[in-house]
């Protein structure tokens, strides 16, 4: 069976850095799931989906190191096409990837002492982004 909810956020962009995890935890309690998996999917190719422990030096971090490997206002390719500016997003994002599945066992996202579920969006602007939540159980 598979139930199928959404997280509404809106981002500052430029490696905005969201905790979802009160969200999906909410979610996954509206709807008594005791024992499966959700999968998390954000529409879109400048954002993604993965775990870190959220706190303030570690966001720092992925902004610093996002942007040594795929620096903004470089000359992407991607900006001849669309003639935008977002080429490095893209690319990041694409690293990161658009998903993440995570087990649910008594009820309860399984997931460690400091792990939390992160939206990274790292488009050149802000978004809103309706984030789908999928649940199997």
């Amino acid at each position: 069976m598979a139930i199928t909810d959404s997280i509404s956020v809106s981002t500052k962009g430029r490696r905005d850095v969201l905790d979802i995890t009160p969200d999906l935890s909410a979610i996954v309690k509206k709807h008594g799931v005791e024992s499966g998996i959700v999968v998390v999917f954000v529409p879109g190719s400048t954002a993604a989906l993965t775990t870190i422990e959220y706190e303030p030096g570690l966001k720092k971090d992925i902004d610093v190191y996002l942007d040594r490997l795929f620096p903004y206002g470089e000359p992407y390719h991607h900006h001849e096409t669309w003639h935008d500016d977002n080429g490095s997003s893209h690319l990041q994002a694409a690293m990161l990837g658009p998903s993440i599945t995570i087990p649910v066992v008594d009820g309860n996202l399984t997931l460690g002492t400091w792990q939390q579920v992160v939206l990274i969006d790292c488009d050149t602007r802000p978004r809103n982004r309706q984030l789908v939540v999928q649940m199997l159980m």
